[in-house]
């Protein structure tokens, strides 16, 4: 129930994020004199609706974001008389690129705020943490059976392989049968597929050994969606590796300028995240055809809800929160991309008019009329059809073979 729970939670809380930022748009709008004829959160037949003002408010059946419809927003509106002098197109270039920018704004205002509650409530991550070195931390023995935590599920006793072949803590581990590795990452995988003893090149006090381990097969055991089981075989050595920083918690002062330092950083991995786009479609295709599913692949917003009911059902509510404030960060910026429909791409037709009919009074000539909208509509059918087809190999590729954090 609880998992169920959590997933409605995070879809509502991404169709509000979606309503936020239209709210942006709006006021914007409002603010500068166009006239907004509705603001709507979702979509389909209307459930409810009141006119205030000139604009009318509502909900509709299908929660799957929200619209705000500005009289004029493309010389292709029809408007009425009242409507003419008030059209969005009429307007001077600042005050459209104002309420143009100003929904990705809501996005990045109301992560900026969850940080702060993040920060208050549960401590900020490092965003950019160094690798964790290939050192050992402690030993321990290990048991047929595991929980999702990597911790005994049934009781063991004596040395585990890793003790049992002469590793101590501090050991700093090189080599894996040969291999070079420096960090946990690179070394972890090589010891969990390993069909047969494993030779270590181990570091210890200056000088260079070389030991023998050999993993013992184990199943790990733990709860997965709607009250299903997973489980999972692998081989395990009984090695620990030195712990990450822990999320270092504020009080609320402290937490405005380490959520500001946060945000910056937010905005750095956000940007890389959208860079990287492109070159993800190899392993989401590779994830729908069978294979192995990277963590970091893309997901969708079903792959999103499902991460934050699981989050929800183990009472891990800073994933959630910070799941949450992804999604806002990455909201605001992708709608920056200048490319129809996205509000970059009309906010790139303002500069592009606003830069044009500069440059024609410099030749002594008169400014020239709106962008011919439909001479754009190749490229925006364009955008639209990459951007679906990279929607639904996402949420095919969470349907089929989610991304598992538990």
């Amino acid at each position: 129930m609880s998992f169920a729970l959590g997933v409605a939670a995070f879809a509502i809380a991404l169709v509000l994020s979606v309503a936020w930022h239209e709210c942006g748009h709006m006021w914007a709008a409002q603010a500068t004199g166009m006239k907004v004829r509705r603001f709507f959160v979702g979509f389909g037949p209307t459930l409810w609706s009141a006119r205030r003002g000139d604009t009318e408010y509502g909900f509709k059946a299908l929660p799957l974001g929200g619209f705000c419809d500005i009289a004029g927003m493309t010389p292709y509106d029809e408007l009425t008389p009242s409507e003419q002098p008030r059209a969005m197109y009429k307007q001077k270039p600042w005050k459209r690129l104002v309420v143009l920018f100003a929904g990705p704004l809501q996005n990045f205002i109301l992560g900026f705020v969850l940080i702060i509650v993040l920060a208050v409530g549960w401590g900020l991550p490092n965003l950019k943490p160094e690798p964790t070195p290939a050192v050992v931390a402690s030993t321990f023995c290990v048991a047929p059976q595991l929980n999702e935590k990597g911790e005994n599920a049934v009781p063991c006793a004596g040395a585990g392989p890793a003790a049992a072949a002469g590793l101590r803590a501090g050991d700093k581990i090189v080599s894996a049968n040969g291999k070079p590795v420096t960090t946990a990452a690179e070394l972890s995988p090589l010891l969990a597929e390993a069909t047969g003893p494993v030779q270590l090149g181990v570091e210890r006090g200056g000088q260079l050994l070389s030991l023998t381990v050999t993993p013992t097969p184990v199943t790990i055991t733990g709860p997965g969606p709607n009250g299903t089981t997973t489980t999972q075989n692998r081989q395990m050595v009984g090695l620990k590796y030195p712990a990450p920083p822990a999320p270092v918690k504020h009080n609320v002062l402290s937490a405005i300028p380490a959520s500001v330092a946060f945000t910056g950083q937010m905005f750095e991995a956000t940007w890389d995240a959208l860079l990287s786009l492109p070159t993800k479609i190899g392993a989401l295709w590779t994830a729908v055809t069978g294979g192995e599913r990277s963590p970091d692949t893309p997901i969708s917003v079903w792959g999103a809800s499902v991460i934050g009911g699981d989050a929800v059902e183990r009472g891990v509510w800073e994933l959630f929160l910070g799941l949450l404030i992804s999604i806002n960060f990455f909201l605001g910026l992708f709608n920056l991309v200048p490319l129809l429909p996205l509000d970059g791409g009309h906010m790139a037709v303002v500069l592009y008019e606003k830069i044009r009919d500069t440059v024609r009074r410099r030749f002594g000539k008169t400014a020239a009329g709106p962008v011919d909208y439909m001479k754009l509509m190749p490229v925006t059918y364009a955008a639209v059809a990459v951007m679906g087809a990279f929607m639904v190999l996402t949420l095919t590729a969470d349907i089929i073979n989610p991304i598992q954090l538990f």
